[in-house]
C-alpha cells in the first residue's frame, strides 16, 4: 500500500514540474479542463456525500473518474495526448491497481479468521442468570409496524401539524428512562411546506411507549433545524459531510437523550482487514437536531444514554461472519462442518438501559431449528451467546398462529423474554387491520406449549398453568395467595381439559383451575375451604397456579 502511494506521489510531483512548462494555448485547455471536472465533482460529491478519504472504495473510483474527464478534456482542448496526460494516466492506473489490490487482500478468502474474530462472543453466558423473570408490566407489546399506526394516528389528532407535516418511518427503538420507547421524528410535507417552516424548524417528534401503547407528539421549544427531510445543507447526512468531510459514516439515527432533547447519532466507521474489509464502529458524531451542536466521541467515550451506535445490518455481518468462518473459508463453502448462520429475522431486547439485538442461530441445514442465540449490545458490541435449542422463530409464530388460525391473526416477529424461568417467545398477534388483539407465550424448547390472551397478563397467566400442566418442574413467577371459602363452582372442558371456574366469598374476580392442579377438584362444591396461589391478570379472571384443599 506504501509503495503504491510513494508512486503516486512521485508521479504527482513529475506531473506539477511538467506542468510549470506548458506552453500559454495549451494551459487555457488544462486551465477549462480543470474547471469542467471541477464543477463536476463538487455537483456530484453534493449528492453523493462521499468521504473525502482514500480509504473509501468509493471515493477513490469516484476519483479515478474525475482524472480520466479531466484526461480526456485537457488533450481535447489541448489537441493532444501529452506528457501531463501520460503523468495522470499513469496515477490513475496506480489507484486504480491501489483498488484491486486492497479488494484483494482485504477479502475472507485469505482472512477468514480475522472476520470471523470481529465479533468478541461470550459463549459462557447463561441466560438464566442474564435474564431476570419478566413481568407483563415491562414487556414491549408494540413491534415496528404497531408503532408507526400509533404514532399516525396521534399524529392525525394535531390539525396545526398534519396541513404542514407528515411522520417519518424511521421508529427507531430506545430506552427512555428505563423503558422501551419507539421514536422518530416529523418531516416536511413537500418543498413549499419546506420553505414556508424551514425557519422554525420542526415542532415537534413522535415517541411511542412500547409498553402501555401510549402515543405522544413532543413539542419542542425550538424546533429542529437538522432532518432528513430539511434541504441544501441542513440536510442531516450534507450537514454531517461538510463538517466532517473524511469521516465514513452510517446511516445517522434518531434518539432523545434523558431530558428529551432531540439527537442525531452518526455512527463512523473504519476498515480494519486489509484496506476496503472488516467495517467496523470506531466512533460517533451526536449532533443536537434544533442548534446543530456537534461532537465527536470515541467508540469507548459514547455517552451511555446514547441506545444505537452500532448498526443492525453491520452487526448482523459480523455474526454471520463469525458463524460461518470458525473452522476456515474452504470449510464454510464445502464441508460447512460447525458453521452456523443467523436466523432470517432478528428483534430488540431491552435490558439494562441498553438495547440490544436479538437473534438466533441455526445449522446450514436450516432444519427449522436453533442450537443457541444471541444478544449484541448496539452501544458496546458486547456479545453474548447462549446456546439454548429450540424451535426458530418462524416455527413459533406458526404455532401462535395455529392457536387462533379461526381468527385469522397474524403473529409479528418475537422478543426472546425469561417467563416462569423459562427461554420464552413473546409474540403478539394482530388482525388484517394491524391493530394488536391477542398476545402468545411459546416455550423455546417445546413450540407445542402455547399461551394466548387478551392481554400479556392472561397469556401470561395461561402459559403458566401449561407449563405446570405439561410437568416442568421448576416453574418460577410471582404470585399472590388467598384461603377462602368456595360460593359458588362450575366446570367446563377447554381443548380437551377440564377447568373449574369458582368464586371465592368476599372476593369478585373469577377464579381459573386446571383438574391437573388438584385431583380433588372434581369434588369440590359451595362451602368448601380452599387456600390458592394465582397470578394476577390484571383483569376480573385469575387463573389459579396452586391449590389446597382445607377441609379434606
Amino acid at each position: 500500500m506504501f509503495n503504491i502511494r510513494e508512486h503516486i506521489f512521485e508521479v504527482w510531483h513529475r506531473f506539477w514540474d511538467n506542468l510549470k512548462t506548458t506552453s500559454p494555448s495549451n494551459n487555457k485547455g488544462t486551465i477549462i479542463a480543470f474547471v469542467v471536472t471541477l464543477l463536476f465533482f463538487v455537483i456530484a460529491e453534493y449528492f453523493l456525500l462521499l468521504p473525502i478519504n482514500l480509504r473509501s472504495f468509493s471515493f477513490t473510483l469516484f476519483l479515478c473518474i474525475c482524472l480520466i474527464l479531466f484526461i480526456v478534456l485537457r488533450s481535447f482542448l489541448s489537441l493532444g495526448f501529452d506528457q501531463i496526460s501520460k503523468i495522470l494516466s499513469i496515477i490513475t492506473l496506480l489507484l486504480v491497481i491501489y483498488l484491486g489490490v486492497g479488494y484483494v487482500i482485504s477479502s475472507p478468502v485469505i482472512n477468514a479468521a480475522k472476520y470471523q474474530s470481529q465479533l468478541d462472543m461470550n459463549t459462557d453466558a447463561d441466560f438464566y442468570t442474564d435474564f431476570e423473570n419478566i413481568t407483563y408490566s415491562s414487556i414491549p407489546v408494540v413491534d415496528r409496524d404497531s408503532a408507526e399506526r400509533l404514532g399516525d394516528r396521534k399524529m392525525g389528532e394535531i390539525v396545526d401539524y398534519v396541513s404542514q407535516f407528515e411522520v417519518d418511518s424511521e421508529y427507531a427503538q430506545i430506552n427512555y428512562n428505563d423503558n422501551p420507547y419507539r421514536v422518530t421524528t416529523i418531516s416536511y410535507s413537500d418543498l413549499i411546506k419546506w420553505f414556508t417552516n424551514q425557519s422554525e424548524g420542526l415542532p415537534a417528534y413522535i415517541r411511542v411507549n412500547m409498553v402501555t401503547q401510549e402515543s405522544e407528539v413532543v413539542r419542542l421549544e425550538s424546533g429542529m433545524k437538522y432532518s432528513r427531510s430539511d434541504l441544501f445543507f441542513r440536510n442531516i447526512n450534507r450537514y454531517l459531510r461538510v463538517k466532517y468531510p473524511t469521516l465514513m459514516f452510517e446511516d445517522p439515527t434518531f434518539e432523545i437523550d434523558d431530558d428529551g432533547e432531540p439527537y442525531w447519532i452518526a455512527p463512523v466507521f473504519s476498515y480494519k482487514i486489509g484496506l476496503f474489509g472488516g467495517e467496523d464502529i470506531t466512533g460517533a458524531v451526536l449532533v443536537n437536531a434544533c442548534t446543530g451542536e456537534s461532537q465527536y466521541y470515541d467508540i469507548g467515550d459514547v455517552p451511555s444514554w446514547v441506545d444505537r451506535v452500532y448498526p443492525a445490518e453491520l452487526l448482523l455481518t459480523q455474526l454471520t461472519n463469525w458463524g460461518q468462518y470458525g473452522n476456515g473459508y474452504i470449510n464454510s463453502i464445502i464441508s460447512q462442518k460447525g458453521v452456523l448462520t443467523t436466523t432470517d429475522g432478528y428483534n430488540y431486547l431491552a435490558l439494562n438501559d441498553d438495547v440490544y439485538l436479538y437473534t438466533g442461530l441455526t445449522s446450514v441445514s436450516s432444519d427449522e431449528s436453533n442450537v443457541g442465540f444471541v444478544l449484541v449490545n448496539m452501544r458496546t458490541k458486547e456479545s453474548n451467546y447462549y446456546a439454548i435449542s429450540g424451535a426458530e422463530e418462524y416455527s413459533a409464530m406458526s404455532s401462535a398462529e395455529g392457536k387462533v388460525q379461526n381468527l385469522g391473526y397474524e403473529a409479528t416477529f418475537p422478543i426472546l423474554i425469561n417467563s416462569g424461568g423459562q427461554p420464552t417467545y413473546f409474540l403478539s398477534l394482530k388482525d388484517s387491520a394491524g391493530l394488536v388483539k391477542q398476545y402468545a407465550f411459546v416455550n423455546v424448547q417445546n413450540y407445542q406449549i402455547v399461551a394466548v390472551g387478551e392481554s400479556v397478563a392472561t397469556a401470561e397467566a395461561n402459559y403458566y398453568q401449561l407449563l405446570i400442566d405439561n410437568g416442568i418442574e421448576d416453574v418460577t413467577y410471582e404470585t399472590l395467595s388467598l384461603s377462602g371459602t368456595i360460593s359458588s363452582i362450575q366446570q367446563a372442558v377447554v381443548e380437551g381439559t377440564s377447568y373449574y371456574y369458582f368464586k371465592i366469598e368476599g372476593y369478585d374476580d373469577i377464579f381459573i383451575a386446571s383438574v391437573t392442579l388438584n385431583d380433588a377438584l372434581p369434588l369440590l362444591q359451595n362451602g368448601d375451604n380452599v387456600a390458592i396461589d394465582y397470578s394476577d391478570s390484571g383483569t376480573s379472571s385469575q387463573n389459579v397456579l396452586a391449590l389446597e384443599v382445607l377441609n379434606e
